[in-house]
């Protein structure tokens, strides 16, 4: 009977993936039980060919900032360089056109009341490439993944993205396993147009204000200004105000508190970047990923969609 145990238990260590078979098999052997790679529109991935010789890039000197660990979420301050930028927006103009949408891999069309903008599918330059090898290299360059052929956004005035996800399921194991939104310009006299996450919970006071939009610590430096200084009023008038100071206090701690659980929005910073991944190690999609580009009411935006896929 022992012995049929033990018999049993190494068959399933051979059929069966985890942590034990990942421990005792090589990374060939381990191979065999990992779903096989799909077919892929090559055209439609960053794929040098073997022999293509790699561009010569400057050093990676970008910030980073952890915004919520699961998902996990990252925040990159230079992300892309002023020089890397002007590229963009230089290859990026003559290639604009309409943005559409798709509901599965054989139907894309456009549809304004969701998606209203218009869209560049980039040429690989080498200050292209130096971007793919970036993203790469944040992200470990992990096994079976590929970046995705980088894509420029602009929004006008009105122009805006529904709420939506980048990944449309896991397939056989396979899928869109991150992405990053990096900001190639906005106008001096841009008006909207953050990019909005109402399912994450992830910030605390006024920490993150130089990055997300804080309406309501706008309001409260405001009414400082406004409320100057003391001098010349009695003590019965000090502790009036100061009475009103403490329950006003109070409410915006209670504002604070309820504006925790809204989610946050990004602001349109030029060379800035968010980078979060889709899938947890389960493979289940994270749905706090829900996203959505905001109405400009004013100026014009740019952005860049740097989209990774591979085994989940």
């Amino acid at each position: 009977m022992f012995t049929y145990i033990i018999g049993l238990l190494g068959l399933l260590l051979l059929i069966v993936p985890n942590p034990l078979t990942e421990y005792f098999l090589s990374q060939k052997e381990r191979d065999k039980y990992l779903s096989p790679r799909p077919q892929l529109n090559e055209s439609l991935l960053a794929i040098d060919a073997p022999n293509a010789t790699l561009p010569d890039c400057p050093a990676d000197a970008y910030g980073v900032r952890i915004l919520r660990r699961e998902p996990l979420v990252v925040y990159l301050e230079g992300f892309l360089s002023e020089e890397e930028r002007r590229h963009l927006l230089e290859i990026s103009e003559p290639l604009f056109e309409p943005s559409t949408i798709t509901h599965d891999a054989s139907s894309t069309h456009r549809d304004t009341t969701v998606r209203d903008s218009s869209v560049a599918l980039l040429p690989r330059t080498d200050t292209v490439r130096c971007i793919e090898a970036r993203s790469l290299a944040f992200q470990g360059w992990r096994r079976d993944v590929w970046i995705e052929r980088l894509r420029t956004q602009r929004y006008v005035e009105g122009g805006y993205y529904r709420h939506h996800l980048d990944w449309s399921g896991n397939v056989g194991g396979w899928g869109r396993v991150s992405s990053f939104m990096a900001w190639v310009d906005a106008s001096e006299d841009l008006e909207g147009g953050g990019t909005e996450f109402p399912l994450l919970e992830a910030w605390e006071g006024g920490r993150w204000c130089d990055l997300l939009e804080c309406g309501h610590q706008k309001q409260q430096q405001q009414r400082e200004i406004e409320s100057g200084g003391d001098d010349g009023k009695d003590k019965e008038e000090q502790e009036e105000e100061e009475q009103e100071e403490e329950e006003q206090e109070e409410e915006e701690q209670e504002e604070e508190e309820e504006e925790q659980g809204r989610g946050v929005t990004f602001r349109a910073i030029p060379g800035n970047a968010v980078y979060w991944e889709n899938f947890a190690a389960d493979g289940r999609g994270y749905e706090e990923t829900w996203h959505a580009g905001l109405p400009v009411k004013k100026g014009v935006k740019v952005g860049l969609n740097i989209w990774s896929f591979g085994r989940i």
